[in-house]
């Protein structure tokens, strides 16, 4: 059952992802040629207002295939024969609508399950936060240069900047104050620790759930930015990737360690690891990557600055050297992906 709902939680996010493009596309007067739910052959189609909707065999996913035709250029409702800001409102629909939806799951599970503020629970004794003057009560509102809403970040924080030193900022009393840590290492944890705990979650009302929503999905951003520098400065290797193998084991993990506790902690891990998810690909698309959302927008941002498309031939060439190593990057990340479901 934990396969089936990865699979239908990462078609439904990418499907998401093409329905921004899709919409901008209308909005903009640019034919969708198609829209497909899932991939491979084709089982089911329906042609409404000139565009062709389909439902392929493999679940995994979908498209929108727009004109985009070179030589069709100057058609009225080609791609490429629109103003380079309504392309640009195009290919970025698709990361910025998989943020709305991050933004939406994110209100609606917090109105469910409450938020975690960035208000001490506890602090341990003879811990660097008690020796530092941090006591229960205590909100903490930034570590570093890093503002904090909810306690996972802070948590996050420690993880990404283990053993440094940090500057944090408290409030207390209405008044703020700054104090600088050094974590301890813990031998039997192996790990740096603060010293500090949350006071745990606490209900939200309508304001309260749209205005952590927000802050969720800026947690996601920030883990999912925070992940990949750490990669591109050999932190982590590319072993520590997980594709698309890794996330149905991981969403199975989860459905499995909630399914005995009822439907609605299901319903909400489900929410939790779609958050994660759409967030996670709003940022991968927005990398200026060739082939990606983000490599498309490196042109078409080129374009707008020089008012001058790039060669057609040459803007495929790199788009087609890039689709080539993520694809070989993909055959690593799956190879990864197998061999830990055996280790």
């Amino acid at each position: 059952m934990g396969i089936i709902l990865a699979v239908i939680l990462f078609s439904f996010i990418v499907v998401f992802h093409e329905l921004g493009h899709f919409l901008m596309a209308r909005l903009n007067g640019i034919e969708v040629e198609e829209f497909a739910l899932g991939m491979g052959p084709l089982l089911f189609s329906k042609e409404y207002k000139g565009t062709r909707y389909c439902v392929r065999a493999f679940p995994i996913g979908g498209a929108c295939m727009m004109g985009e035709d070179d030589e069709a250029t100057g058609e009225e409702g080609n791609f490429h024969s629109k103003p380079v800001w309504a392309r640009i409102m195009v290919i970025a629909g698709g990361p910025v609508f998989n943020f709305i939806l991050a933004f939406v799951l994110a209100a609606v599970l917090t109105a469910m399950v409450g938020y975690d503020p960035a208000v001490i629970g506890a602090v341990s004794e003879e811990s660097p936060a008690e020796k530092s003057g941090l006591m229960a009560g205590d909100e903490i509102v930034e570590m570093g240069n890093k503002k904090i809403h909810i306690f996972r970040e802070i948590s996050a924080y420690n993880q990404f900047h283990q053993g440094e030193t940090v500057e944090v900022a408290y409030e207390r009393n209405g008044k703020r104050h700054r104090v600088v840590i050094t974590p301890e290492y813990n031998e039997e944890l192996e790990y740096y620790m603060l010293g500090i705990g949350s006071e745990g979650n606490q209900k939200a009302g309508v304001l309260t759930s749209l205005q952590y929503g927000v802050y969720e999905v800026k947690y996601w951003i920030w883990v999912a930015a925070s992940g990949l520098k750490m990669l591109l400065t050999g932190q982590v290797g590319l072993d520590q990737m997980s594709g698309p193998v890794g996330i149905v084991d991981m969403v199975d993990d989860a459905y499995n360690s909630s399914v005995d506790y009822g439907i609605s902690i299901v319903a909400a891990n489900m929410m939790n690891m779609a958050i994660l998810l759409s967030a996670n690909l709003g940022v991968m698309n927005l990398l200026p990557i060739p082939a990606l959302d983000g490599g498309r927008l490196v042109f078409l941002f080129a374009e707008a600055v020089r008012r001058k498309r790039v060669s057609p031939e040459k803007e495929g060439y790199v788009h087609f050297i890039g689709f080539a190593l993520l694809m070989a990057l993909m055959v690593f990340v799956f190879y990864n992906d197998i061999r830990r479901l055996f280790l």
